[in-house]
């Protein structure tokens, strides 16, 4: 039986093709619903380790699973495999060859430590039970979690618990971190269409400016969290975008406004999108003009389960050592699809350092290589405390 402290070690026996993997999908990522290069390689990986595979959930989906002793208790870990539309400028060997799409996000990394625990599941087995392995597509986008879930993910390949994680720049590689209850925001996209009526830009008196009231409906957006929202409340209203007309001497039909707003607290969610369509409207008729608000509900709250976020805490510390394992004070506003993953099963989802990188999403972001290990390490720790063998 291998001992906890020695498995970074002896995954060390498998970092040098680990690497070369995660350098591969690094060199060909693929969109979301997208990743038939990414899913083929998954599939091929588990299946000669001796996994059963399943490909199809979600559109390119994979769930490997792996049975070992006679216990009835399963498992699952979740890894991301999509990556984003932004053109790489890392100048790295292995950078993008895709133009304009790249793993700005570090879901290579996450593909690639799931399958380095597939390695030391698959040679030991030294656990009793069931674990589904699940590669999900689309979570910077078409919410591949949903999707695979109402494909049957969860009636097909029954978990008691789920896991996932997110490594995070800024950190260090090795260090983990955890929070029990809300760790990340529900997110909502808002199309607001205020239609005026247009004419010439000499003649302002003769039309009704949709520009003006959506410049007015900017500012006043700027009061739904300063003073609507206790100061003690979380929430973002954030216009991204304001689009109208094309001529300077030609007053539009129309301006378009695009928002992002975020919450943890769902009535506090509700909240805001009555006062957004309050503002809205009002704004719009005391400029003569009318207000459409398309409301675009996004990913709910991530929500921890406190049961199995202390678990995954504690196998952390048994791995890594206390020292390397922090309480994450407050939530992140950013959104993750694995929300809907928590909504069905018990489950925690916990960050992984990595290093001094730029940060997600951007042009200049590469995984660290050095995470591989520890967090390989992490999940097959994980399996064997969750499916203890007698």
């Amino acid at each position: 039986m291998l001992r906890n402290e020695s498995l970074i070690d002896d995954i060390g026996q498998d970092l040098e093709s680990l690497v070369a993997l995660r350098h591969d999908l690094h060199t060909h990522p693929e969109l979301g619903l997208s990743e038939v290069r990414t899913s083929d390689i998954v599939a091929r990986e588990l299946a000669a380790l001796g996994f059963q595979v399943h490909r199809g959930l979600g559109k390119t989906g994979i769930v490997g699973t792996l049975k070992a002793g006679t216990s009835g208790r399963t498992l699952g870990l979740r890894a991301d495999i999509d990556a984003l539309p932004i053109h790489e400028t890392t100048g790295l060997a292995y950078a993008s060859k895709t133009p304009g799409i790249m793993h700005a996000c570090g879901h290579d990394g996450h593909t690639t430590m799931l399958l380095g625990a597939a390695r030391q599941l698959a040679r030991h087995k030294n656990f009793d039970g069931t674990v589904h392995l699940i590669f999900q597509p689309a979570e910077e986008n078409f919410g591949g979690a949903d999707l695979m879930i109402k494909d049957g993910l969860f009636k097909l390949f029954p978990c008691d618990a789920v896991f996932g994680a997110h490594n995070e720049p800024g950190i260090p590689v090795g260090n983990f971190g955890f929070r029990e209850g809300p760790l990340m925001a529900a997110v909502a996209t808002v199309i607001i269409t205020i239609t005026g009526r247009g004419g010439h830009g000499a003649q302002p008196e003769t039309t009704v400016d949709p520009i003006v009231a959506g410049a007015s409906l900017v500012m006043a957006l700027q009061t739904v969290v300063s003073r609507n929202l206790s100061p003690h409340a979380t929430g973002v209203v954030t216009v991204g975008s304001l689009k109208a007309g094309e001529a300077s001497n030609v007053i539009p039909d129309f301006a378009t406004l695009v928002l992002t707003v975020r919450y943890f607290d769902p009535a506090q969610g509700k909240f805001m999108r009555e006062r957004i369509e309050a503002l809205a409207g009002g704004q719009a008729a005391s400029f003569g003009a009318t207000a459409h608000v398309d409301w675009q509900e996004g990913y709910p709250v991530t929500i921890n389960e406190v049961a199995s976020t202390r678990f995954a805490r504690e196998a952390a510390v048994a791995l890594l050592g206390a020292e390397n394992v922090h309480d994450i004070e407050k939530p992140y506003l950013g959104s993750e699809d694995f929300s809907y993953m928590l909504e069905q099963r018990p489950g925690s989802y916990l960050m992984m350092g990595n290093g001094d990188s730029a940060g997600l999403h951007n042009a200049g972001y590469n995984f660290n290589d050095a995470a591989i290990a520890p967090g390989a390490a992490y999940w097959t720790s994980l399996v064997e405390r969750y499916l203890r063998a007698a």
